[in-house]
């Protein structure tokens, strides 16, 4: 007979057994676990991207100082691109007899094209998303600027020549700066009232730009296109750098799915291994049969052969459907981050995943199968005739490496796949010592215990090398279920927790030395705290070591742009609680010599200076001159301010000096703000909620995304505690028959195997918690930089866990062998 027709009839008995369940969940779940997950980091990857792109209200953005030409529109609609227009220059706004300077911002229909404009009724009032731009003889106005002019929402003011009546309070607009430079408040006015205003004329300082946005490869196309008709004083953006909070948040959780998809292609792995291992053996009779019958090696490994991989394409069909199901269902429950207009997911997610599984199945199983293959006819008469076992670590080992290469292209951190993978060699090794430490001890100490603990205990020692194996498979799979359930949510929290309720989300700028006083009294007057206040002067830098700027090559490409750029340097006698020492020391808090200077390690790397450098600045017309003491790690994520650059007490005293603070304001204190601006006029107020709002939602959604997909981990751990048992179950059967047969009680022989796994829980719960605890703490310090914290319970949870689960999943696979009639066991042996 043909061995593909022979495996294909007797596919459908095979299906049937135990072992063959297990092998086709794991291989599912290995392939649904990496389609889920692939999808989902590549769709939330690409959806912070368009986060991101909201700082310019746009996915690219051409700044020109001349009107944009209608060529440009033309060629945006070829590629099927929405465009929209804006301008901004400085300007003095009236009403009545008061006056105050702003940034007058005109925008046209379909502004912005990413992100959201937020509007309110009153000063400081309840926020609510804006549709569309002001109607024509409308503004949107800034809440300094209506506190600066004294009106409010109704009241009329001059633009220019043309008057126009205040609409709404301008809360928050996406391309708006929140850096130090943009002191004036703005304005919102229709592109179609700009004329009237009689405020551009020949030789008017505007800034004119063009947005674009739509599907990224039509995006890339247009400006490939477009930059022939581009004069060299066009400047294009298609990324700023203010949103590196939300990259941070967003590769966060990225790695979150990474980690859990590539635990559970492990955990898929070991069950794949172990169900192929029975599978093999339960056909080692029927092999050694059909040998004694004269079928061939070539035959019978074919056979196996296409039934491993029906089992393997339907384990595939299974996983991929499952998982774009899954993928669905979250892009659905991630519908705030996730764009509509996003392209569709690609098919390179399921190709990596179903080749890493195949790989694995074919990897895992070959071993067993080689060893099926040359099964002795011999065993017919006698079935404790063996064949040879083949190199399992040198195929196994190979399938891992290519596996590993694959995971790589798809998830892209080596670091991550380092760490997991190491670290799971390293807690098998321990679980196999412990293992064989584990049968030494109870083939000396069951003595002097009832029968059942006797029988459980000697079926340990008894198994050997097996008993062994099913400490590694339960102690993997324990351990991995820890690491992503308890500390799991450990890591989740603390990463939630990087943006605590006290976070400030009001910024403070140009605040003038003596207007620190009286802002304070405003804040303690409605029971908030004083704000803390920054000192900052604002330089450039011209030399280091002596050496020009401009003339000086850098290290990184970013490093000639952050010498370049206007400063913002401050001095403390301390460094702030949010930022960490890298290298050299912080001067003493008593400090008076020469000036010294702090830098964040990232400029320091970027400027290509180190320790004893010295480096000049361009204060107000003079040149100060401070050697570099030390380099920070600053975390940008709590929203304090921070700087770049930190200067010794009094190394800048006697320069011109404003103020900046962070603030937290509840809502139903907001009326604090109203009083400061009103009177402080001066003193620009940039409400950051939007943002903190952007980074938290990311950070919600994607724990709930890790959340989902921690179900595959789950299941895959299940499926390994469920294949370490049918690894032995032929034998239980047999042994449960003999037992009662020779009249032992069902309750008692059930007693006796729960003691097993008893033993065999105890020992594998001890070392997952062990392993869970040093593999979760180099996660979270390696991989997401965050704090870690011992959690006892993990330990608790360990042992207890170890030992209830792995009964309760021998209890269920084992029922079956202990409750089967004795007699139809014995003359099926």
């Amino acid at each position: 007979m043909n061995a593909v027709l022979y495996a294909i009839r007797s596919f459908g008995r095979e299906l049937r057994s135990g072992e063959v369940v297990v092998l086709l969940a794991a291989v599912a779940l290995a392939v649904s676990a990496l389609t889920a997950v692939g999808f989902l980091t590549d769709r939330i990857g690409r959806a912070v991207e368009r986060q991101a792109n909201e700082i310019l209200a746009a996915d690219l953005r051409l700044r020109t100082p001349e009107p944009v030409p209608a060529e440009w529109h033309d060629v945006a609609e070829q590629y099927d691109l929405r465009t929209a227009e804006t301008a901004s220059f400085p300007s003095v706004v009236f009403a009545s007899d008061l006056s105050s300077l702003a940034t007058i911002k005109v925008v046209s229909d379909g502004y912005p094209l990413r992100g959201q404009v937020r509007i309110a009724d009153a000063l400081f009032g309840d926020e609510r998303v804006a549709e569309g731009v002001p109607d024509r003889g409308t503004v949107w106005v800034d809440g300094a600027l209506l506190a600066r002019l004294g009106v409010g929402v109704g009241d009329r003011i001059a633009v220019g020549e043309l008057d126009v009546t205040v609409d709404s309070v301008l809360m928050y607009r996406p391309d708006q700066s929140i850096g130090f430079a943009s002191l004036a408040p703005s304005l919102l006015l229709n592109m179609e009232d700009v004329d009237a205003t009689g405020l551009i004329s020949t030789g008017s300082r505007v800034r004119y730009a063009m947005l674009v946005a739509g599907m990224d490869d039509n995006v890339d196309a247009f400006w490939e296109d477009i930059q022939d008709q581009l004069s060299d004083n066009v400047r294009s953006r298609s990324r700023e750098e203010g949103s590196d909070r939300a990259n941070n948040a967003a590769d966060r959780a990225q790695r979150f799915l990474s980690l859990t998809a590539v635990i559970s292609l492990l955990l898929s792995a070991v069950a794949i291994a172990m169900s192929a291992r029975r599978f093999a053996h339960r056909r080692m009779d029927t092999v050694a049969l059909m040998k004694s019958l004269g079928a061939s090696q070539k035959f019978i490994i074919s056979a196996a052969s296409v039934q491993l991989m029906m089992l393997g394409i339907m384990g595939v069909g299974i996983g991929s459907g499952i998982g774009f199901l899954v993928e669905q269902g979250v892009t659905n429950m991630l519908a705030d981050i996730i764009q509509s207009d996003l392209p569709p997911v690609g098919w390179t997610p399921v190709f990596l995943a179903c080749g890493s599984a195949l790989i694995l199945l074919m990897g895992f199983a070959m071993p067993s199968l080689i060893q099926l293959r040359d099964t002795p006819p011999l065993r017919v008469l006698r079935h404790d005739e063996m064949p040879p076992p083949p190199s399992r670590l040198f195929v196994a080992g190979t399938s891992l490496i290519a596996v590993a290469v694959m995971l790589y292209q798809a998830i892209g951190d080596g670091l991550m796949l380092l760490i997991v993978l190491g670290g799971m060699g390293v807690v098998s090794t321990a679980l196999y010592a412990a293992g064989r430490g584990l049968v030494i001890v109870m083939g000396r100490s069951r003595g002097g215990v009832g029968i059942a603990w006797r029988y459980g205990l000697a079926n340990v020692a008894r198994r050997g090398r097996d008993s062994a194996v099913q400490v590694v498979a339960f102690g993997l799979g324990l351990t991995v279920l820890l690491l992503l359930t308890l500390v799991r949510t450990d890591l989740l929290d603390v990463w939630q927790q990087t943006l605590d309720e006290s976070a400030p989300n009001q910024f403070m700028i140009n605040i003038q030395p003596q207007e620190r006083e009286s802002i304070a009294s405003i804040y303690t007057s409605y029971g908030l705290d004083s704000p803390e206040f920054v000192p900052m002067v604002r330089a450039r830098m011209t030399y280091i070591n002596g050496e020009d700027v401009n003339e000086r090559e850098y290290p990184i490409e970013d490093g000639e742009w952050m010498a370049k750029r206007e400063q913002n340097l401050s001095w403390a006698e301390s460094i702030a609680p949010t930022n960490k020492l890298m290298e050299g020391e912080w001067w003493p808090e008593d400090y008076s010599g020469p000036p010294l200077v702090s830098l964040e390690q990232e400029a320091a790397l970027e400027l290509g200076v180190t320790m004893g450098d010295v480096l000049a600045y361009n204060v107000a017309g003079q040149t100060v001159e401070a050697t570099v003491a030390n380099t920070r790690e600053v975390n940008w994520d709590s929203f304090q301010p921070n700087f770049f650059m930190v200067f010794s007490p009094n190394a800048l005293d006697g320069y011109p000096a404003t103020f900046i603070s962070g603030t937290r304001v509840p809502d139903d204190k907001r009326e604090a703000l109203v009083q400061l601006v009103r009177t402080h006029p001066t003193v620009s107020v940039i409400d950051i909620d939007s943002i903190l709002l952007q980074v938290k939602g990311i950070i919600d959604k994607a724990s709930l995304a890790v959340q989902a997909v921690f179900v595959f981990t789950l299941a895959a751990g299940i499926a390994v505690l469920f294949a370490a048992v049918q690894s032995t179950i032929d034998e239980r059967r047999f042994e449960s028959a003999m037992l009662r047969a020779l009249g032992v009680r069902r309750r008692t022989v059930l007693s006796g195997v729960l003691t097993e796994f008893a033993a065999l829980g105890f020992a594998a719960g001890l070392l997952a918690s062990a392993g869970a605890s040093i593999l979760a703490a180099i996660v979270s310090i390696q991989l997401f930089e965050l704090d870690y914290t011992f959690n006892g319970m993990l330990w608790v949870a360990g042992l207890a866990g170890g030992i209830a689960l792995v009964c309760a999943s021998g209890f269920v696979a084992a029922r079956g062998a202990i409750n089967a009639p004795p007699v139809d066991v014995l003359r099926t042996a």
